[in-house]
């Protein structure tokens, strides 16, 4: 028995073996009747190769036929690329790409299969599946992550994060296998439910450091994708346990077994585990005790020990809570990601509580970014600190939960930088000379950045995007092939890891017309409606959202009634006799929101028509360092209070009409000083900035976010009066 002086002196090696947690391997493969209730099915398994041609696709092809006569699914097998036509896979309820190569499909193959998965078919990719159509862009999205390299074949150590799918529940914590493991040119995590990753540390040749998935599912529009690196080699389709992952996938992919394939960690939640069953550590022991659950806790606990438990993901966790006795000097516990020395996601202080039997419970909210399995090493003073008895996990709420899509922020990725684009774009509007001068009368928090930063400052965007409460970005697009449209696809997927959805506001860039936007219309939904940010509202039959700046310069419409059925168009205005063709309403202007001209009547037109009115709100609107000596009016933000007598108006009834929606004039449109983002508390000195200092009563860094969690306040007012009055679309 220890007391509480200390403990007795170390009795083991200093890396413990694995416990019961992470100590099992394959275990038991359903009989092969296991899905026998299944309805029966069919699946096209498609080999073709225009590069490296692996040896073991007759041993692949002759495994999912033996899966299909034992599980009640049918297979064709296939090298034939005419069978990808929309009648051709129409009978399927997946596709298989078994150890595919190179370019195989022509262009309308290629849309044939990603309409067919978009409207609701399965696709599975074994292992090469992912060195193939480099050259068709929508693959990569429907694979999940492209072919980068391999080292030669050897064992390696498969970690099962995620056992509720059916393609792992027959699966242990970890799996020691021979194959040949892929790396990847980018890790796929953010848009998938990775359910193995592979650890690098039990072979030779990986590049993708702690946080290295090999399988992984997502969503794919309404169709379901499944992808495993494993399956290189002719031995694994004799494997049962191998077998039986493909079994799960072709299942889950056909739609007859349900699985959450949503991005982030695996596993349910929230996820309680005994304190001694860890897989590997540093110092730590298994100490007995009465009172503990199981009877037992991780104890003999010093500064610097640590253990893992590999098992146990962090990916999407929100919070730690333990609970704890000591009678030693107490300390910290810190929750790291992937190592005993990753990315800390979060820790919390343990205070003695009198005796190694006296529990209680501590808890702390994680913050950082978990990418892999659990960690949690040990700080404090000398000697004993503490016993943990059990420990629980919960994730972070999904992305995109509680998110309304039913308000949207104007976003533009017009500007440029030399540190990223090579020299400065927009920022230096007005005559100005970047950085500390730029054309705007307020200066952003994270400075003058690019908008091609996609992993500092957009992703910093949709965080604050998410913070607002608004689930959808109005993408300020200039036509094809322009600035922005090159970034749009790396935005979305910003945008994504967020859960934020992504409409578009089509500029009136030169010589556009009628004829053209429809074509720019078609272009966006062909180019960019398989991505999963792609805003389609629910509320009104999934159609993508388009916002049309300055309408009014164009008479005639009725161009548009080519696209209403698919799309959303709304008009800038709230003359009711210029929105002929169109599918609403909008009004964009910053300053006329504080009287709200005409909304009363726009939104009652709307309503009266089946049509959308999407009155627009602003802070306020000042241009003057962006135009100078402009004389058109500004409007004072006055402390906040014109931004929530816009608001106020919009959701008036007797004033804003009753919007479906409401856009809000806008997240960072700097030039225009109408920007809900962050502006500097402290710009640089000598240029007449403004702050935010004073919104709401704040005043400091404390008011650099003002507008952001007031937006907040008001999506949520208005969620609650839409679900008051009945209405659909709500978070």
């Amino acid at each position: 028995m220890r007391t509480s002086s200390g403990r007795p002196g170390r009795r083991l090696p200093a890396v413990v073996a694995a416990l019961a947690l992470g100590a099992g391997a394959a275990v038991a493969v359903p009989g092969a009747d296991a899905q026998a209730a299944d309805p029966a099915y069919q699946v096209l398994v498609f080999t073709k190769t225009a590069g490296f041609r692996h040896d073991s696709i007759p041993a692949g092809v002759a495994a999912l036929r033996t899966l299909g006569a034992a599980n009640n699914f049918t297979v064709t097998a296939t090298e034939d690329s005419s069978a990808f036509t929309p009648e051709g896979l129409a009978g399927y309820e997946a596709v298989v790409f078994l150890n595919t190569t190179g370019d195989v499909l022509g262009d309308a193959q290629q849309n044939a299969l990603g309409s067919y998965v978009e409207a609701g078919g399965g696709f599975v990719g074994v292992h090469a599946a992912a060195d193939t159509e480099y050259e068709w862009a929508h693959y990569e999205q429907l694979v999940g992550a492209r072919f980068k390299s391999h080292p030669a074949i050897q064992q390696a150590t498969v970690i099962n994060e995620d056992r509720s799918h059916p393609a792992t529940a027959h699966l242990g914590a970890e799996w020691r296998r021979t194959d040949e493991w892929y790396n990847y040119r980018t890790n796929p995590r953010p848009g998938v439910r990775v359910l193995q990753s592979l650890d690098e540390a039990s072979y030779s040749g990986g590049e993708m450091g702690a946080d290295h998935p090999i399988t992984w599912c997502h969503a794919q529009g309404a169709g379901r994708s499944f992808y495993t690196g494993l399956g290189h080699t002719a031995e694994s389709y004799s494997d049962p346990a191998f077998r039986a992952l493909l079994l799960g996938g072709i299942r889950y992919a056909a739609g007859v077994a349900p699985a959450d394939c949503g991005s982030g960690g695996g596993g349910t939640d929230p996820v309680t585990v005994e304190g001694e069953s860890f897989s590997s550590g540093s110092g730590v022991q298994v100490a007995g005790h009465g009172g503990a659950s199981g009877g037992a806790t991780l104890g003999y606990i010093d500064n610097g020990d640590w253990v893992g438990y590999s098992s146990v993901s962090t990916v999407g966790v929100g919070s730690f809570t333990a609970r704890v006795s000591s009678a030693g000097a107490g300390g910290t516990i810190e929750v790291r990601s992937g190592s005993q020395s990753g990315p800390l996601l979060g820790s919390v202080q343990v205070a003695p509580t009198g005796g190694w039997e006296t529990f209680t419970t501590v808890s702390t909210a994680l913050t950082g970014a978990g990418f892999g399995p659990l960690f949690l090493r040990f700080t404090g003073g000398a000697g004993a600190l503490f016993d943990i008895d059990t420990f629980t996990l919960e994730t972070a709420p999904a992305a995109g939960e509680g998110l309304s899509p039913n308000v949207h922020l104007f976003y533009y990725p017009w500007y440029g930088s030399p540190s990223v684009l090579g020299s400065w774009r927009h920022w230096q509007q007005g005559g100005r000379t970047p950085p500390d001068d730029i054309g705007a009368d307020l200066y952003p928090k994270l400075g003058p950045y690019d908008s091609g930063d996609i992993t500092g400052a957009v992703d910093q965007h949709m965080r604050w995007v998410a913070r607002s409460g608004a689930g959808v970005i109005v993408y300020s697009w200039w036509g094809r092939g322009g600035y922005e449209d090159g970034l749009a696809r790396k935005v979305m997927d910003a945008a994504q890891r967020q859960g934020i959805k992504v409409a578009w506001h089509l500029e009136p860039y030169g010589g556009r017309t009628a004829r053209s936007t429809v074509d720019d219309i078609r272009y966006i939904n062909d180019t960019y409606g398989s991505h999963p940010a792609f805003h389609r509202d629910a509320a009104h039959g999934n159609r993508s959202v388009f916002y049309v700046f300055e309408s009014l310069r164009i008479g005639d419409w009725s161009a548009l009634d080519e696209v209403r059925g698919t799309s959303i168009v709304l008009a800038q205005t709230t003359d009711t006799t210029k929105v002929a063709h169109f599918s609403g309403l909008y009004t964009y202007d910053g300053i006329a929101g504080a009287t709200a001209p005409g909304w009363k009547q726009a939104g009652e037109y709307a309503r009266a028509n089946g049509l959308v009115w999407a009155p627009s709100v602003a802070p306020g609107y000042i241009d003057d360092r962006a135009v100078p000596g402009n004389t058109t009016p500004t409007l004072g933000r006055d402390n906040g209070a014109a931004y929530d007598r816009q608001w106020s108006n919009a959701l008036d009834p007797a004033v804003g009409g009753d919007p479906a929606w409401v856009s809000v004039t806008s997240f960072n449109e700097w030039h225009e000083g109408s920007s809900i983002e962050p502006a500097a508390a402290r710009p640089p000195a000598g240029h007449g900035y403004q702050t935010f200092s004073g919104a709401y009563g704040k005043t400091g860094e404390a008011a650099e976010t003002a507008y952001l969690d007031r937006t907040k306040l008001w999506v949520d007012r208005f969620e609650t009066a839409r679900a008051a009055a009945g209405k659909a679309g709500g978070p």
